[in-house]
């Protein structure tokens, strides 16, 4: 297997850690929240072997990167414009592309936007037109009895911030408890670990959400609606994995440590005027599309979203649910996703 090497490049402003292995064509690895570069751990060696040059960024606010603090730096147009000037750094002119989480949306944005760019792209946990937050782009998460509920999504001309207030009248929701600056980052940050740990069990085949409707929103943070998780190990995360993770979150301040993730959500209504003019775009370009069969978003968006997905993407090659698998399946079931990921690649 090929090994894996880091540099720092100067991209659109900031400068950003990348992680790279192999060389041959390139395939750029785009993580959401909560997640690093090392949310691929599993697939850049696995590329390079196969011939093609793995990159996989610490996004802007993660990690090893920068961490601009304003909200105003993470909508839409300036992530996309990250991994075009990384493309740019590294000599590329374009790559495959591959987004899991709000790295779905990023990399579905950039193949509409984009074109030129981008030779393919493979869109994970979060479907294409699962459209939230990111008109023209794969959606940000919700929780679904609530947005069904309320019905705010799908009512033309309602702002994102609008309809998560209008949830959270009922009771705790999440994306709007982070539309403010301060709370969130303080009540995260004081327990970065217990966090981390929550999160990424509740969302993978393992754990369980608890049903935030039974919380108030008022004096509820994050914590309080995400279950204890049990110790490590656990069946795809070792002490040692989880602890890089920790480490490259709180590298920096306690009010950082999670500032990437808080400040796209932020950036609801700034991507959803941005991505208006691209509400009924396609993606042109061959797609793959893997998730977890036991993701919770998938159970959380309308049951017609792939549906409506295959609609939009025209040229979408598969869609692959792994047994198993919960929201990381990347890294939950990584030989699953290697092969899928590969066998992708190599009819490109």
């Amino acid at each position: 297997m090929s090994a894996i090497t880091h540099r720092r490049l100067r991209a659109n402003g900031l400068t950003l850690h990348v992680a790279e292995a192999g060389s041959g064509p390139p395939v750029l690895f785009c993580h959401g929240f909560p997640g690093l570069w090392y949310s691929f751990r599993h697939q850049l060696p696995a590329v390079a072997a196969a011939g093609w040059r793995g990159i996989a960024p610490d996004q802007r606010g993660y990690g090893e990167s920068d961490r601009p603090v304003d909200p105003g730096l993470y909508d839409a147009e300036q992530v996309m414009r990250d991994m075009l000037e990384v493309l740019d750094a590294l000599g590329e002119e374009r790559a495959v592309f591959v987004g899991h989480d709000f790295g779905a949306q990023q990399v579905c944005n950039l193949a509409v936007r984009h074109p030129s760019r981008v030779a393919a792209v493979v869109i994970m946990s979060c479907p294409y037109d699962f459209d939230l937050a990111g008109r023209g782009g794969a959606g940000q998460r919700v929780i679904p009895t609530a947005a069904e509920r309320m019905g705010a999504f799908a009512v033309p001309g309602v702002r994102p911030s609008e309809a998560f207030a209008a949830i959270a009248r009922q009771h705790f929701f999440h994306m709007d408890y982070f539309q403010s600056v301060g709370p969130p980052e303080r009540e995260l940050g004081a327990q970065p670990r217990e966090f981390l740990l929550r999160l990424l069990h509740a969302l993978s085949a393992e754990g369980h959400l608890l049903d935030w409707s039974k919380f108030p929103a008022k004096g509820t943070g994050y914590l309080d609606v995400l279950a204890p998780a049990p110790p490590l190990p656990w069946s795809w995360l070792s002490e040692a994995e989880f602890h890089y993770m920790l480490r490259e979150y709180t590298r920096d301040t306690p009010e950082t440590s999670f500032i990437g993730g808080l400040n796209s959500y932020r950036n609801a209504n700034r991507n959803w005027e941005l991505g208006a003019r691209y509400a009924t775009s396609q993606i042109t370009q061959p797609a793959l599309f893997i998730a977890g069969a036991e993701d919770v978003v998938l159970r959380m968006i309308p049951s017609h979203a792939i549906d409506s997905m295959r609609e939009r993407v025209p040229r979408l090659r598969d869609v692959v649910l792994v047994p198993g698998a919960g929201h990381f399946v990347q890294q939950e079931k990584p030989a699953a996703v290697n092969a899928a990921l590969l066998s992708f690649l190599t009819e490109l």
